[in-house]
């Protein structure tokens, strides 16, 4: 196996020291920054075999990671085995079982449910192929050795600040408006069996926190808990479902105004607009619609808020993520250890893993352009036909 006991063994060694350096080097510029070094003599890239688990193909994101992920390692000399798992738990266990039986030598892995691996890392760790959580924090075991991903609990704050702005509570300086309650709002949130749903909930309620203190938003439902506004596995139809319910108890007859709801990413967005549509509620936000946040800035929710229909998602340049996901890889294959950028935040219950943060950017319709377009992410006929090629 190219990653071997000797070269495992090596960065066991160097554990002390690579640990002074991750500490030392939290505002690096990449998860692999100086990690070969002192490893010893390396494997060629082409002799790595990198298992890379996906949880599906039914989200335009996941899509996006895998093939991002794959062609940069692929460009890095390495061979890839890429797997979507179609938000299936047996299925992504089965699929890992079989990269670490087919040879893995480094595991790149966007779980499904971030409790459910611990017997396939366990058999991975016991062949000392090293784990990269990617994007959703591995939970409940010791077997996860770096985590790459976003600062979660930012992306809740620029939700619920997107969804105040929207409202017209905050400027686009982010500063307090003049404008007052109360305004009423629904909240949802991801799916609890995904870590980052919990870091979005609490950087965007505590963003919202004060608002509803002072009754200057208002939840009619009375639903504020996360465990209340979860959508499991980050259901569109769920999501739809939800909002029906909502309108259907509190919000009838026309008597009361729903004015924003907080979406956790955009196939929720989706699936509460498709509701407030079918309500009656307008084709747009100047027609009546509520503000409604997201994520992920897919391309049919990037179209809908240029077309004024959605008021903002979150843009996480998977390519970024990609990249030092691979950064990573790179360390582990060249015998060290990746660089993080903090590691105390996120700890799965068994220990604080060692993680590279990336920065994200709230999207609305003024700054597709800037952030998107002109960032060759997507073009202009991709935005305006609301379908990437």
């Amino acid at each position: 196996m190219a990653w071997n006991n000797w070269a495992r063994k090596a960065a066991a060694t160097l554990g002390s020291v690579a640990l002074v350096t991750t500490l030392a080097a939290c505002g690096g510029s990449g998860a692999g920054g100086g990690a070969g070094a002192g490893g010893g003599e390396s494997t060629a890239p082409e002799d790595i075999q990198i298992g890379v688990a996906m949880p599906t193909e039914t989200s335009e994101r996941w899509i996006a990671d895998g093939a991002a992920v794959k062609s940069q390692l692929e460009e890095a000399g390495y061979s890839v085995d890429l797997q979507f798992a179609n938000d299936d738990i047996p299925t992504q266990q089965q699929q890992i079982d079989q990269m670490i039986t087919k040879g893995a030598d480094i595991l790149v892995v966007a779980s499904i449910d971030g409790t459910a691996l611990s017997n396939q890392l366990q058999a991975a760790a016991d062949q000392d192929i090293p784990i990269i959580s990617y994007d959703r924090l591995i939970n409940g075991t010791e077997n996860v050795d770096f985590y790459v991903t976003f600062d979660n609990y930012n992306v809740g704050v620029q939700q619920a600040t997107s969804l105040l702005t929207g409202l017209g509570l905050l400027d686009a300086d982010g500063k307090k408006t003049d404008k007052k309650g109360p305004l009423n709002v629904e909240l949802f949130a991801g799916s609890l069996d995904d870590n980052n749903a919990h870091f979005f909930w609490k950087g965007a309620i505590d963003t919202l926190q004060p608002y509803l203190d002072d009754k200057t938003l208002v939840v009619k439902s009375g639903q504020t808990k996360i465990e209340q506004a979860a959508t499991l596995r980050w259901s569109q139809e769920e999501a739809q479902s939800r909002m029906e319910d909502l309108l259907t108890a509190h919000y009838a007859g026309g008597k009361t105004q729903l004015d924003g709801v907080l979406s956790p990413f955009d196939g929720i967005s989706r699936g509460v607009i498709t509701a407030l549509s079918n309500a009656g509620y307008g084709k747009d936000i100047k027609a009546g619609l509520p503000v409604v946040s997201g994520q992920d800035a897919e391309i049919a929710s990037v179209k809908l808020i240029d077309d004024g229909v959605q008021y903002s998602t979150i843009f996480k340049d998977t390519r970024k993520l990609a990249t030092q996901a691979v950064e990573a890889v790179k360390a582990y294959a060249g015998g060290g250890e990746p660089t993080a950028n903090d590691t105390e935040s996120y700890n799965n219950g068994v220990k604080a893993v060692p993680s590279f943060l990336l920065e994200s950017d709230i999207v609305v319709a003024d700054n597709i352009q800037k952030l998107l377009v002109d960032s060759g992410y997507y073009t202009t006929d991709e935005v305006k036909s609301g379908q990437s090629k």
